[in-house]
């Protein structure tokens, strides 16, 4: 069983630029994620029911999260699991979607900020085929707000991570 995140360290941190706060916590949202991703392993194993041995390697050879997640659903759709059990599985994988958009935004960006100012943004490393043309480089700032929806997805990464665990002790999956 993966032990719960450490909580994250407060935005105002005395001593912390901006930038070093929004590197902690974009650091800390990979880590919930990829804590919270690793559960689909348990859920592949009970699901498809095979072993938590056998679960690892499918996991592993999916190598996406849309991949990991389609496959969670799929096999909580393919009529082995009960009504409620399907929703309460997809509901959660919803979730896990919803959240995955921030996270690969500030996973595969680049940053850059004004050494005077302190102002940060994200450029995203992206290439966007349009019918004649390529749109490649989109900035963001890195303002209140975003440092806000960052630490939303935080504790709502650490409430799935609970809820899965539930989840997969309660109908006895491999842990």
């Amino acid at each position: 069983m993966t032990a719960p995140a450490p909580e994250p360290p407060n935005s105002g941190e005395a001593g912390l630029s901006a930038f070093d706060q929004l590197l902690l916590l974009v650091g800390r949202m990979n880590y919930s994620w990829t804590n919270t991703e690793s559960l689909l392993i348990h859920l592949i194993a009970g699901l498809a029911g095979t072993s938590k041995q056998t679960a690892v390697i499918i996991y592993l050879t999916l190598n996406t999260t849309r991949a990991r997640v389609d496959l969670v659903d799929r096999l909580a759709k393919s009529g082995t699991v009960s009504a409620e059990l399907r929703q309460r599985i997809t509901d959660l994988t919803a979730r896990i979607r919803k959240h995955q958009s921030l996270r690969n935004h500030y996973s595969h960006s680049i940053y850059s900020f004004d050494a005077e100012t302190g102002a940060t943004r994200t450029i995203t490393m992206r290439i966007a085929d349009r019918k004649d043309a390529l749109k490649m480089g989109r900035s963001d700032d890195v303002d209140a707000e975003a440092l806000t929806r960052i630490k939303d997805t935080i504790e709502a990464l650490k409430l799935l991570n609970h809820e899965i665990w539930a989840l997969v002790l309660e109908q006895g999956y491999p842990a």
